[in-house]
């Protein structure tokens, strides 16, 4: 991927991340009990104690979402082709519930088939925390789901 694509890819994702994400510089445990800082990263090294600057939460979230870009983009061949906001809300997706998630995932299939249309229904699905519809993540898969058409 080029270096423009990939900067064009992160000026759609960077603010949806924000947006939802928010940043904390001190840690704290999301609605699914992982330990979060900066612009919700997880990770080994946060835990309850975890303290960063904005200049580490900054970096980190751009280090996290280039590397999400690429592993949605290797995940699903197929977008290598297809307009940065479709590639952004699937990153979007995959920065906040995993690659394991989308990997295993009716949405991958409508994506892999270049079924937009579903694609765009489907993960609209994915707005619940154990078991629990929470109106962030509803929101949340609203943006995306509009990027998707």
């Amino acid at each position: 991927m080029t270096t423009q694509r990939l900067d064009t890819i992160l000026e759609h994702l960077l603010p949806i991340i924000r947006q939802f994400e928010g940043c904390k510089l001190t840690s704290y445990q999301c609605p699914a009990g992982v330990w979060t800082c900066g612009w919700g990263a997880t990770g080994e090294s946060i835990g309850p104690s975890t303290k960063w600057t904005q200049e580490v939460a900054d970096r980190a979230l751009r280090d996290t979402a280039s590397d999400v870009i690429a592993q949605v983009i290797i995940a699903s061949p197929t977008l290598a082709d297809v307009p940065a906001t479709r590639v952004a809300a699937l990153a979007d997706f995959v920065y906040n519930l995993g690659i394991g998630n989308y990997n295993s995932s009716t949405l991958k299939e409508c994506v892999d088939n270049s079924d937009w249309a579903s694609a765009s229904t489907e993960i609209l699905r994915w707005d619940k925390c154990n078991g629990k519809t929470l109106a962030g993540l509803t929101r949340r898969r609203a943006v995306e789901s509009k990027l998707l058409d």
